[in-house]
């Protein structure tokens, strides 16, 4: 039996494979403003909400994805090589200034992501942040948010349908109407009004938020003064200093301390200082466990 006979039989499944196109690349999601709603990451329920004047200092993490190309929590591509960050409940984009309390140095991140995953850790840094920051996992760090450039996305990018209040006009009559010239003097106060006022942002499509905004944040990198704080755990603030005396004697003999302004006074519950990042996550974990899921770690500096 000849070889030859056989060969058309063995070229067919080669020439089927070679003209097999592979399946087009999926088409990007569009970036947009979120806030989104509530969640559990990591055994912790998060709330996200607006803030355009937070402020705190915690432990940092490293986003764990060494690649890029997987889609953010509001929509955006990720890339490691850009400066961007994940918080849990910080609307989204964000921008922050995050310092590096050990060193000094301080960068502007983009928040675009939900995370640390890890309990007990305020932000999660691309590789790329945490490279020029010299942060590694554990570094104590602060973060501010920049309410100016933060409220300029949020006016200029897409927002989700279901955020969006659907309001119908009322039904108008057949009413007869005539267009009159403005006043003597109505154009130049317009335009005095606008002067005073300043420029307007203008709502609309991404591009606006990009020319306020950039999606690639400059590489800018200040240096400060090392800060470094004292680490606690921190539980729930009351109202009540009888309330706060009760989850303190859950957590196992943690402080009431008040706060606020004298006449109306608040209360928190704290334990600590801690002296190092081990001893600080033992003593975390033990607190959620006793029933108080609110806990969380903090920097006091």
């Amino acid at each position: 039996m000849s070889f030859r006979r056989f060969l058309p039989v063995l070229l067919l499944p080669l020439a089927v494979i070679g003209c097999t196109r592979p399946a087009p690349p999926p088409a990007p999601t569009a970036a947009r403003y979120t806030v989104g709603t509530p969640y559990e990451l990591g055994g912790s329920w998060s709330y996200p909400r607006e803030d355009f004047s937070l402020t705190e200092a915690g432990l940092a993490a490293i986003i764990a994805d060494p690649r890029g190309g997987r889609v953010t929590a509001n929509g955006e591509t990720y890339d490691p090589a850009l400066l961007t960050a994940a918080h849990r409940t910080l609307q989204l984009p964000a921008i922050i200034r995050v310092t590096n309390l050990e060193n000094g140095r301080e960068l502007r991140l983009r928040v675009n992501d939900r995370g640390p995953a890890q309990v007990g850790r305020l932000l999660a840094l691309s590789r790329r942040a945490a490279e020029l920051l010299g942060v590694a996992a554990g570094t104590q760090i602060a973060i501010t948010v920049d309410s100016d450039a933060s409220r300029a996305l949020a006016a200029a990018m897409p927002q989700p349908e279901a955020t969006t209040l659907a309001v119908a006009t009322a039904p108008r009559g057949v009413v007869e109407s005539e267009s009159l010239a403005p006043p003597p003097g109505a154009q130049a106060a317009t335009r005095l009004r606008q002067a005073r006022s300043g420029p307007a942002i203008a709502a609309g499509p991404v591009e606006a938020a990009a020319q306020a905004v950039p999606l690639r944040l400059p590489e800018e990198l200040a240096q400060g003064v090392a800060r470094p704080g004292r680490l606690f755990v921190q539980g729930s603030n009351f109202t009540s200093r009888t309330d706060a005396q009760r989850q303190a004697a859950r957590m196992g003999g943690a402080r009431v301390e008040p706060f606020g302004p004298p006449r109306r006074p608040e209360y928190r519950v704290r334990l600590g200082p801690f002296a190092s990042v081990a001893e600080a996550d033992r003593a975390l974990e033990l607190v959620r466990r006793s029933g108080v899921s609110e806990a969380r770690l903090l920097v006091d500096y």
